[in-house]
C-alpha cells in the first residue's frame, strides 16, 4: 500500500487549498481513510475521516474544511478554506483495513483515532501566514 499526498503549499490567511492522496495497492471505497496533522512538539491530530457516508471532522475545522474520495481516481481529498495560522501543519494521509468506527449513546461516526488506521503517507506541507 502507498499514499501519496500532494497539494501542500503555502497560502494567506482566509485563502484555500485542497490537499490529495493518492493510493495504490489499496481501495478507497468502503474503508476508512483520513487526514491527521501534526506540528512540531506537538501529538498528531485526527482531522477529518470518512468511509462512505457522513464523515467525521475535529471541531477546529468544521465548517470549514470538506473530505472527500474520488473512486474513480482512488484518491482522498481535503478542501480546506478560511485558512488560518493555526491550521499550519504537516498534513497525513492516512487508511485502514476496513471500517473503523467511534460509537458513543447509539450513535457511530468515522474515527478520528490515530491508533484507527494501518497506512500513512509521508505528509504534505501547509503553511499559512498571516
Amino acid at each position: 500500500v502507498q499514499l501519496v499526498e500532494s497539494g501542500g503549499g503555502s497560502v494567506q490567511a482566509g485563502e484555500s487549498l485542497r490537499v490529495s492522496c493518492l493510493a495504490s495497492g489499496y481501495t478507497v471505497g468502503r474503508n476508512s481513510m483520513g487526514w491527521f496533522r501534526q506540528v512540531p512538539g506537538k501529538e498528531r491530530e485526527g482531522v477529518a475521516s470518512v468511509i462512505e457516508g457522513s464523515p467525521s471532522y475535529a471541531d477546529s475545522v468544521k465548517g470549514r474544511f470538506t473530505i472527500s474520495k474520488d473512486y474513480a481516481k482512488n484518491t482522498l481529498y481535503l478542501q480546506m478554506n478560511s485558512l488560518s495560522p493555526e491550521d499550519t501543519a504537516m498534513y497525513y494521509c492516512a487508511a485502514a483495513d476496513g471500517v473503523r468506527t467511534y460509537c458513543r449513546g447509539g450513535n457511530c461516526s468515522p474515527s478520528l483515532k490515530e491508533d484507527d488506521f494501518d497506512y500513512w503517507g509521508q505528509g504534505t506541507q501547509v503553511t499559512v501566514s498571516s
